[in-house]
């Protein structure tokens, strides 16, 4: 078996992994860069140079996709649809029902599921997903199998989530004799990433004391597809006797989980509020059946005003020229939480304005949907690969001072396991 890294060595997002054995070969994740541009068409350019992605080719079986976060499959839009997808089957369910609500939203056209520790065979690849804790829904590290050679592939996970019991059940029983280990090291470098990272139930108590101190509404900015973020600020605010409010985006990606464990619109205390730009949106979309499955619990414009001291809102951009928000905005603050290098664009700092025009503070409560350098450590020391390679880092040089039997590799050079 042998590999090649397209994209990854030497940074964040983009992720893809070409293996081959006995002719044949799998990729693992067709990532969008994060430095893409936001033109789909021009991203075309960007497809790594796999044989098969563009013009048939009987030797590439398939890509085996890890989570549903655009960075490791965003450029799968551009492959041919003669070629085999493998995800989780709830991952999917959730991308299906975004993309129809989202700017470049995108799903496979009948994939293959994968499922948690359940081998799939491949042509010569036997392919063993581990589900793990990250901030995407149905996320899965791979094991792939061929020619006597294993080789472990952990995409995207953390030990601090909600989920966080899958690691440590990797910890305790780790698959053995692991010849690679690819391992993500996002948080490698960042200081605030070390000992001590938050759980999310640390933010669960700094979200109620945040509800608290709010005399009016308080909005979350945060993404609707970070489902255990959702359900922590649902519990922050059921503490402190307020309603969550969500919009029919959120509604029916919460309803595409299929989990009764997991905030509903229909639930005692969630509400539906959907701003005029998606209403409009709505019509124009032509989206009255996921429309007429939420509005139960639907409130109204003349309602927020009403509803300011007693709610928590889940916050778009697109809310701020929303009538009905404008009228309730008397003692209100936001809580930001999501990467922080997200504040940068252009797009951010209009709402930073805006906030500042109104008089509105606010303050950031997050966690990263990544393993702190202790969690990777303990990862790497449980699996005890003969070699470890770094990948989805900015800084594969620091991992041989972290790790054990690091060999760093560069993109689009393949070698031999």
């Amino acid at each position: 078996m042998r590999l090649r890294i397209h994209r990854g060595t030497k940074e964040i997002g983009g992720t893809c992994i070409e293996v081959e054995a006995q002719g044949k070969r799998l990729v693992l994740d067709v990532g969008l860069p994060l430095d893409a541009p936001d033109d789909v068409a021009a991203q075309e350019s960007l497809l790594p140079n796999v044989s098969g992605f563009r013009d048939p080719d009987d030797s590439l079986l398939g890509v085996v996709v890890s989570h549903s976060h655009m960075d490791h499959y965003g450029l799968a839009r551009h492959i041919g649809q003669n070629v085999p997808v493998w995800i989780g089957k709830d991952a999917h369910t959730v991308m299906k029902a975004a993309s129809r609500y989202v700017h470049k939203g995108y799903a496979f056209t009948d994939p293959h599921f994968i499922t948690h520790r359940t081998p799939v065979e491949i042509g010569p690849f036997q392919v063993t997903p581990y589900l793990v804790d990250h901030s995407a829904f149905d996320a899965y590290a791979v094991l792939i199998e061929s020619d006597g050679r294993r080789v472990f592939y952990s995409g995207d996970f953390r030990g601090h989530g909600r989920k966080a019991r899958l690691f440590e059940k990797m910890i305790e029983n780790p698959p053995d004799g692991i010849d690679v280990l690819l391992m993500e090291g996002t948080t490698v470098g960042r200081a605030e990433t070390g000992r001590g990272v938050q759980t999310e139930d640390d933010l669960e108590h700094q979200f109620a004391h945040a509800f608290e101190k709010t005399k009016g509404m308080h909005f979350v900015w945060t993404s609707s597809q970070n489902i255990d973020r959702l359900v922590t600020i649902f519990r922050a605010a059921k503490r402190n006797g307020r309603l969550l409010l969500i919009d029919l985006y959120t509604a029916v990606v919460l309803e595409a989980t299929g989990r009764d464990t997991i905030p509903q619109s229909n639930w005692q205390n969630v509400r539906l509020y959907i701003p005029q730009r998606q209403r409009v949106f709505i019509k124009n979309r032509k989206l009255f059946n996921d429309l007429g499955r939420h509005e139960a619990n639907r409130v109204y414009p003349e309602d927020l005003p009403g509803l300011a001291g007693q709610a928590v809102m889940l916050f778009r951009p697109m809310a701020m020229s929303d009538g009905g928000i404008k009228a309730s905005l008397d003692g209100a603050a936001l809580t930001y939480s999501m990467w922080e290098g997200y504040l940068e664009r252009e797009s951010s700092r209009k709402v930073l304005n805006w906030l500042k025009d109104h008089g509105i503070s606010w303050q950031t409560i997050h966690t990263s949907g990544h393993a702190s350098v202790d969690n990777l450590q303990q990862f790497a020391s449980a699996l005890a690969p003969r070699s470890l390679v770094p990948i989805h880092s900015f800084e594969p040089d620091r991992f041989g001072d972290l790790f054990d039997h690091v060999a760093c590799r560069d993109d689009g050079v393949w070698w031999e396991v």
